[in-house]
């Protein structure tokens, strides 16, 4: 599952994070993910969740220091379930390594990655985190070309990969044009229609347009189910963000 939180911002008024962080935990119990990706995420948001999400840990670090401080691309997972092998995180810019503001980036912006391991079977596989900027369309298109880079760089035994996040794009923007040349768009395997969109902007009553957030994986694996999860508590969505949930077979 890929969500992006809304980070906490005070002046969010009746949509601010105190007053719907519980929802969004319970929707999360809901609907129990392995795994799953966050966006926007401070550092308190997470621990909040990391507190009572009892089955989960998580990576990942804020983009501003690579520390705690700034958004973070995090990853929970089940750690009954699951183990990381490997983590880390990049910039999305020229010097991935550093952090950075990459090519007509208003701010810096990171992708998170995991080499999980299943405790029961051994299966390995990967899942990248990434949260696009909003407005360079030069750092969007630079950015997906980044990241499947770095898979094809990391991921020398051809193992699964997802590839989630917010990407701030339609799909029919160049940059999620050849991420979909690489690897399967989760939401094409199940809806041929694309009617049902992701950003819902806090307009709790109007229908939800803006396809922005994405689940890809590689070539070779079945995408089971995908669902576009617009669950509301009184009346209200948890995020501005709808998360999107699938269910993968290797």
């Amino acid at each position: 599952m890929t969500y992006n939180l809304r980070y906490d911002n005070p002046g969010d008024g009746i949509n601010k994070w105190e007053l719907r962080k519980e929802q969004v935990q319970k929707l999360i119990v809901n609907y129990s993910p392995d795994i799953f990706g966050t966006q926007e995420g401070l550092h308190h948001q997470l621990e909040y969740l990391n507190h009572e999400l009892d089955s989960y840990s998580y990576i990942g670090v804020g983009r501003d220091d690579g520390k705690s401080k700034g958004e973070y691309c995090a990853i929970f997972y089940d750690h009954d379930k699951y183990k990381v092998v490997k983590q880390s995180t990049f910039w999305l810019s020229t010097t991935p390594n550093q952090i950075s503001v990459g090519w007509d980036a208003v701010l810096e912006r990171i992708c998170t990655y995991a080499l999980f391991e299943n405790k029961k079977s051994g299966k390995q596989f990967f899942v990248f985190n990434a949260h696009f900027d909003h407005v360079g369309k030069k750092a969007q298109y630079e950015s997906s070309k980044l990241i499947l880079q770095k898979v094809e760089e990391l991921n020398q035994k051809k193992l699964p990969v997802i590839l989630m996040g917010d990407l701030n794009l339609k799909p029919e923007s160049e940059a999620i044009q050849f991420l979909s040349s690489k690897m399967l768009d989760a939401h094409l395997q199940i809806n041929k229609i694309q009617d049902m969109g992701t950003f819902n902007a806090f307009k709790h009553a109007e229908p939800v347009r803006d396809r922005i957030d994405y689940i890809f994986v590689d070539q070779s694996t079945k995408v089971k189910s995908y669902r576009i999860i617009d669950d509301k508590f009184n009346g209200r969505f948890p995020s501005d963000h709808l998360p999107v949930l699938i269910e993968i077979k290797k």
